[in-house]
């Protein structure tokens, strides 16, 4: 499993339209082969929001990003002064997973 992290700096005065955007925006990533779950993160004490997509591999989030669905998902143009600085992903493998004990 992978997972792709996005670093996106959001204006503040924009950051509910950001959000209005990931909740409408899940109707195209969640029947995508491979595709397991996203987070989106607020930020506390920043401006970065942070998006967390899981997939079962490297192949699948590229034929995500690939895909009629990914280019449907992303074409909305976003209004100027939306993002406030530049964006950064990064992918990771999953190698260690702890889960918290469940009580009996």
């Amino acid at each position: 499993m992978i997972v792709v992290a996005n670093r996106i700096q959001v204006a503040p005065e924009y950051r509910e339209e950001f959000e209005r955007r990931f909740r409408e925006g899940v109707r195209h990533i969640k029947d995508a082969p491979g595709f397991i779950r996203n987070h989106i993160l607020r930020p506390i004490r920043s401006d970065y929001y942070v998006v967390l997509s899981y997939w079962e591999s490297q192949g699948t989030f590229k034929a995500w990003t690939e895909s009629e669905a990914f280019q449907k998902a992303h074409s909305k143009s976003t209004p100027e002064g939306m993002f406030s600085g530049p964006s950064m992903m990064e992918i990771h493998e999953v190698i260690i997973t702890r889960e918290a004990s469940k009580p009996a």
